[in-house]
């Protein structure tokens, strides 16, 4: 089957989140080696695809700043987690792939969207999905594989599924399911044809995926 070709991919940096494990600051805005988290990430997706947007709720200007486009919620009072930046991409994008990423963790692979298109044509998937090793509190010795369920890439356009025949129409969905008071992705991948892609090659970092949920994790990230 033919690749998809990356400029047909919309990049998307979820920075609307309350921030509340970092006590409520804008996280998007926090420093990694002196640049906000939202630009770093901003900036390494931008080398992968067409176009990046970010999804910010609070401080647009200063986003603004960073030299891409800023998508808020439609209800960004709400804050209704990561869902909200999905559904915002899938209302506003113009591409026929969404790729969205989070803010709080800039080491993320430079050929995420690559292997994530790559296994969407062989799978014919509606979404795939990152999965990296991680530890959990009842892990034991090595860390496991677990998804990464932020990191994925959506079809944003309404398709017939060739392997199930079955129509998608993801903004539909998803906006069905948030009406419903779903909160958690994989929830509501979990209701279409999702596929789990390993970056766990030889040569893949470890650290790619490792995310900063509090000021400390941050501080600490910057300096391994």
């Amino acid at each position: 089957m033919t690749a998809i070709p990356l400029a047909d991919v919309t990049g998307l940096v979820l920075a609307g989140g309350r921030g509340s494990r970092m006590g409520g600051v804008d996280k998007g805005l926090q420093k990694f080696n002196r640049v906000p988290l939202g630009a770093c990430a901003a900036s390494r997706l931008a080398l992968q695809v067409g176009r990046v947007v970010i999804n910010a709720n609070r401080n647009l200007p200063t986003y603004e700043t960073f030299g891409f486009p800023v998508w808020p919620d439609d209800e960004p009072a709400d804050y209704a987690g990561p869902l909200a930046g999905f559904l915002t991409g899938l209302a506003h994008c113009e591409t026929e792939y969404l790729l969205t990423v989070p803010c709080d963790t800039p080491l993320f692979p430079h050929d995420l969207a690559r292997r994530l298109a790559d296994a969407m044509v062989d799978a014919d998937a509606d979404i795939t999905m990152a999965m990296a090793a991680g530890h959990s509190e009842s892990d034991e010795g090595t860390p496991k594989l677990r998804p990464q369920p932020v990191f994925c890439l959506l079809r944003a356009r309404p398709h017939i599924n060739s392997r199930t025949d079955a129509p998608a129409d993801l903004r539909d969905s998803l906006q069905r399911f948030m009406q419903r008071d779903g909160r958690k992705v994989g929830a509501w991948t979990a209701q279409h044809r999702t596929v789990l892609v390993p970056f766990d090659r030889p040569g893949d970092a470890p650290d790619a995926f490792l995310n900063a949920n509090t000021l400390d994790e941050l501080h600490a990230m910057q300096a391994r």
